[in-house]
């Protein structure tokens, strides 16, 4: 139970994918800026990471391995990744359309999101099993969500801040992003 706590902790923040290994930026710096949208799209990344976590680990433990097939993980990973977020899309476009349009573009960028792929990867570099994939995957998502909605936060703050001009826009998101990346590396003393 103590090494799950440990894998869970170490996911979510001390190795957060965004800030520490630096997956999922492109997600990261364009919804980040009203913390409803990120929220949501946090909401959809842990849905696709959990569930990707589990077919992937699920798909490379039954058929990858025996078949001794391994060289194709990244093909079958990816495909798999963009049917999960295919279905996301579809629900959401179908029960949540007001989040369906303010994601907008950024929704079909779950598909190259990094983070998804380096999270399956991940779990088989690491010989998770099954379940400890989708807890891996999970805390990652959830670390991912945490870091998107902490900058969505403090972007809609910088809005009513006096900025320099060569520092409006992304070159002040990318100064915070740093700032946030140096206080999550406090967290490397937990583990």
């Amino acid at each position: 139970m103590k090494e799950l706590l440990m894998i869970a902790v170490g996911s979510a923040l001390v190795n957060n994918v965004v800030l520490s290994q630096f997956l999922g930026l492109c997600p990261f710096l364009g919804v980040s800026k009203k913390i409803n949208t990120a929220a949501g799209m946090g909401t959809a990344v842990i849905f696709v990471i959990t569930l990707a976590s589990a077919v992937t680990g699920a798909i490379y433990q039954f058929i990858l391995a025996p078949l001794d097939v391994t060289y194709l993980q990244t093909i079958v990973f990816i495909l798999i990744i963009a049917a999960l977020v295919q279905f996301v899309e579809m629900v959401l476009k179908k029960y949540l359309p007001s989040l369906y349009k303010a994601l907008g573009v950024y929704l079909p960028l779950i598909t190259t999101n990094c983070a998804v792929l380096g999270v399956a990867l991940n779990n088989v570099k690491k010989s998770y099993d099954i379940g400890t994939g989708v807890l891996n995957g999970f805390a990652t998502a959830l670390g991912f969500t945490i870091a998107i909605v902490i900058m969505a936060g403090l972007r809609e703050k910088m809005e009513y801040n006096d900025i320099p001009k060569a520092f409006q826009g992304m070159p002040i998101v990318l100064v915070t992003a740093g700032l946030m990346a140096i206080a999550f590396f406090g967290f490397s003393g937990l583990l």
